[in-house]
Order: C-alpha cells, then sequence, then structure tokens
C-alpha cells in the first residue's frame, strides 16, 4: 500500500520504464540479461520497490533505444528521495526558519504562477492576516511559538513585489476573500491590501467566481517557480516537483485555472462583496502547512 507521495512517484517512475521496455518489445528477463543484471532487479524497479540509480537509468534507455528520455528520467529520480519533507521535520524549531529559508528561491525567480484555493498566498498577506494564520499553525502542529519572527521574515519575502524584473501571477478561488482569518478587521485589511496589491503593474490578480464556468475543480494550493520547481503543501509534508514533464502538467492546470478567473473591474467587485459581508464573529484558528 502506497504510504506517502515519494512511494508513488517511485512507482510511477517504475511504470513508466516498464512501458519503456514493452515499446522496445523486451521481457524483464530480456533486458536484465543484455544490462548484465540479475532479472529481478527489473520487476523491483518496475514496480517501485527499488530506487534505480542514473547509471541505471542510462543502461535501460540504452538496451530499449530510448536514451532521449534519459534526461527527464534522471531529473525524476533526482526528486523522488528530496521531494517529501514532513512539516515535523520542518517546522520543529518554529516557522521562522522557513520563511528565511524561502528568500533566495523567491530572489531568483522572476515568474511567479500561483494558485490557491481557500487563503490569501503569503507574498500578498498583511502583518496580522499571516500572525493568525501562523498562530493556529503553532498550535496545531505544537511546534516552538515564533510568530513574530516568523511574521517579520515574511514581510521581508514580500519585497520581492517591489524589485527586479519579476512578473506575479495570481489566481486565487472566490472563497479565498471568505475564509475568516483572524477578526473582521484583519479580513477588511487584508481585502483592502489585495486591492493594493491589484493596482502593481507586475501583478496580475484573477479569481474565479464560485458560479463561473470551469473545466478543473479546486484543488490544492501550487506555486510554480519559473519552469524549475513546483511547490505543494499537504497536511503532513512539503512537496518539491523538479520532474519536467510534471512541472508541465502544473502549468497546463494553471493556464486552465486563469482561464476561469475574471479580472480587473471585476475583481474589484469581489472583494467589495467580501468586505461588505464581513461581521464581527470570531472564528477558530486556522491550520495548515507553512501558510505559504
Amino acid at each position: 500500500m502506497t504510504t506517502n507521495p515519494t512511494d508513488q512517484a517511485r512507482q510511477a517512475l517504475g511504470a513508466r520504464l516498464r512501458d519503456i521496455r514493452k515499446d522496445a518489445d523486451l521481457t524483464g528477463r530480456a533486458l536484465a540479461t543484455r544490462a548484465g543484471w540479475y532479472f529481478t532487479k527489473i520487476s523491483k524497479i518496475e514496480h517501485g520497490t527499488q530506487t534505480p540509480s542514473e547509471n541505471d537509468l542510462r543502461t535501460w534507455c540504452r538496451h530499449c533505444n530510448a536514451e532521449d528520455q534519459v534526461p527527464d528520467l534522471i531529473a525524476t529520480v533526482r526528486s523522488i528521495e528530496s521531494m517529501y519533507v514532513e512539516w515535523r521535520r520542518l517546522q520543529r524549531t518554529g516557522m521562522k526558519h522557513l520563511q528565511v529559508a524561502g528568500i533566495p528561491q523567491y530572489k531568483r525567480t522572476r515568474l511567479f504562477r500561483i494558485y490557491e484555493p481557500a487563503l490569501v498566498p503569503g507574498l500578498f498577506q498583511t502583518p496580522d492576516y499571516a500572525s493568525a494564520i501562523m498562530a493556529g499553525i503553532i498550535e496545531f502542529r505544537e511546534i516552538p511559538n515564533d510568530v513574530d519572527e516568523a511574521v517579520a521574515a515574511r514581510m521581508e519575502r514580500q519585497q520581492v513585489l517591489y524589485s527586479g524584473d519579476r512578473r506575479f501571477l495570481l489566481v486565487m478561488e472566490e472563497q479565498a476573500l471568505r475564509t475568516r482569518v483572524g477578526d473582521a478587521d484583519t479580513m477588511a485589511g487584508q481585502l483592502d491590501r489585495l486591492l493594493t496589491v491589484q493596482g502593481l503593474h507586475r501583478v496580475s490578480l484573477g479569481i474565479i467566481p464560485t458560479t463561473a464556468p470551469r473545466t478543473l475543480m479546486p484543488r490544492e494550493g501550487f506555486w510554480i517557480f519559473d519552469e524549475t520547481s513546483v511547490d505543494v503543501e499537504t497536511w503532513t509534508a512539503a512537496l518539491t516537483i523538479t520532474q519536467p514533464r510534471e512541472i508541465a502538467v502544473y502549468a497546463k492546470a494553471f493556464e486552465r485555472l486563469r482561464r476561469s478567473a475574471v479580472y480587473g473591474r471585476e475583481v474589484r467587485g469581489l472583494i467589495a462583496n467580501a468586505v461588505r459581508e464581513l461581521d464581527t464573529s470570531e472564528p477558530p484558528g486556522v491550520t495548515g502547512g507553512r501558510g505559504r
């Protein structure tokens, strides 16, 4: 039984190598003989119980006349063991170091493509909104409370919005305007912040209305950094995807989501509606990953 995304990725790689072997019209034993391997190695790799080395991949593809696939397969192998990192490991000393650790990647990136279904992304958060999110994470995960330092680090990361030649393509579900984080004043301030961000020439803010026709349904949020990596958060871990074929899938999904979104005056109207609907009820804390 698959226990985590690393196992899933290893099994997917094995299935892909099986297809390459079958396309070459080779049995597992025939490939093992050509490669000089014991025949059970083929089965272990194809079923995802053994991760092939980079040399294994080169040998496999050479004997299957599929050497053009070697670079992509190597990228997959390199990402498998590093793609899945548990939050408990990442956050064992608190939240601040995660915020600081992300700064170099933010500075390197020229094109940010961001999809969030339920929350405003960290790059566009107010201090009060960020503080409410992080306080909920700290309580839920029972990690050291460094919320003030973590919020300060997050605000420092936002400096990339105002420097360089970067572009920020942001798509949110309408629900993100209504997910109550903190009190009504916190939400009002955050919604006002979105109106300000929308006016930045380097930012494209799209919102998918709840009634919009669409071809893709809401899923987990993701961030695409240039063409180099995708970050996805689950309840238990952070996933970093670097395999080009998978990045392309996320890029395709992002374009589909963008086509369902509205922009400009319609976004301002949706935000204004959300502001009018605010009340003074106090919500419970919000939990999640790093609260990007």
